[in-house]
C-alpha cells in the first residue's frame, strides 16, 4: 500500500495515503494549433492549414478524409518533418519534430520502387540503408516477399508486376523497417475495385501485427471507415478538423463483408453528410 506513518499530538499513529502516480504515454502523433502557409510564384500568401489540431494515439489506426487540395498531404509531410509549420506544434513520440525520422514510414499514392532493381533488392533497399549486413537483410527480405504473397516472384522486375504486386512490393518496403508511425498517401487509389479490397485486407493483416500508429490519407470514405478506428474529417483549404468519428465496427475486419452491416451504411451516411458541405463543385 503506498501510505505514509506519522505520530499525532495524541501519540497515536496515523496514516496519510499518498495517490499513485499517474504514468501517461504521449501521443504517437500531436499536432496542436497547426498553421501552415505557403507563399505562391506569384507572390501571394496561401494557408493551407489553420487551427490544427489533431492527436494519434500509439497503435491506433486513423483516416483523414477531406476535399481535394484541402491539406491532407501537407499535414502528413509536416509529420514526416518534410515541412515545418508556420504556427503551432508538431510532436512525434513525445518529442518535438525536428527533421526526419528514421521511425516513420511512408507509402505513397504512386509506385516508390526503384525500377532497375528485383522484388527482393527493392526490399532489402530500406535494411541494407540502416546498415544491416547483405545476408541478413535479404533473409528478412524473403520473410516479408513471403508475408505479402509475392514468393514466386523475388527475381522479377517491378515493370514486370500487376499494380497490386508494385503496391504489395510497396507495403514490404515499408513494414521491413518495422516502423512505429506509418503515414499513407492514399496508396490504394490508382488500384480496381477487386485489388484494392485485396490491399486493405493485406494492410489491416500487416497492421495487426506490427502495431504500428497509422495516418491514411484518402478520398474514398468507404476506405476509412473500412480500415480505421477513427476518422478525421477535413474542412475546405485552409484545412481545419472539423469532425472526428469513432469506427466502433469489431475488429477483425473482412473488407469484403464489412462495409455491408448497417452500423457501417450510418457511418458511411454521418460521414458524408459532414463532409458534403465542405465539397466545392
Amino acid at each position: 500500500m503506498n501510505a505514509r506513518h506519522a505520530i499525532g499530538t495524541s501519540g497515536l499513529s496515523m496514516v496519510t495515503t499518498i495517490p499513485p502516480t499517474v504514468v501517461t504515454t504521449p501521443p504517437a502523433i500531436e499536432l496542436h494549433r497547426v498553421c501552415r502557409q505557403f507563399v505562391s510564384p506569384a507572390g501571394k500568401a496561401i494557408m493551407a492549414l489553420r487551427d490544427f489540431t489533431m492527436s494519434v494515439s500509439k497503435g491506433e489506426f486513423c483516416a483523414v478524409v477531406g476535399p481535394t487540395g484541402c491539406g491532407k498531404s501537407t499535414t502528413l509531410s509536416l509529420i514526416t518533418g518534410l515541412a515545418r509549420p508556420s504556427a503551432g506544434t508538431v510532436k512525434v513520440l513525445g518529442r518535438p519534430v525536428e527533421g526526419i525520422d528514421p521511425r516513420i514510414g511512408f507509402v505513397f499514392q504512386a509506385d516508390a520502387v526503384f525500377p532497375w532493381k528485383s522484388v527482393l533488392d527493392n526490399v532489402c533497399a530500406g535494411p541494407l540503408y540502416r546498415g544491416m549486413s547483405k545476408d541478413q537483410a535479404k533473409d528478412k527480405a524473403m520473410d516479408w516477399i513471403r508475408r505479402v504473397g509475392l514468393s514466386r516472384f523475388e527475381h522479377h522486375y517491378p515493370h514486370q508486376l500487376s499494380g497490386g504486386m508494385r503496391k504489395r512490393v510497396a507495403l514490404a518496403q515499408t513494414f521491413i523497417n518495422e516502423p512505429e508511425i506509418l503515414l499513407m498517401d492514399e496508396p490504394f487509389s490508382a488500384l480496381d475495385v477487386q485489388t484494392r479490397a485485396l490491399m486493405q485486407d493485406e494492410l489491416l493483416h500487416l497492421w495487426s501485427t506490427n502495431s504500428a500508429s497509422v495516418v491514411f490519407v484518402t478520398h474514398d470514405i468507404e476506405e476509412a471507415i473500412t480500415l480505421a478506428d477513427r476518422v478525421f474529417v477535413l474542412s475546405a483549404s485552409p484545412a481545419t478538423i472539423k469532425t472526428s468519428y469513432e469506427i466502433d465496427l469489431p475488429r477483425p475486419r473482412v473488407v469484403a463483408e464489412a462495409r455491408y452491416s448497417p452500423r457501417f451504411i450510418e457511418l458511411s451516411r454521418q460521414i458524408w453528410s459532414d463532409l458534403k458541405d465542405e465539397v466545392h463543385i
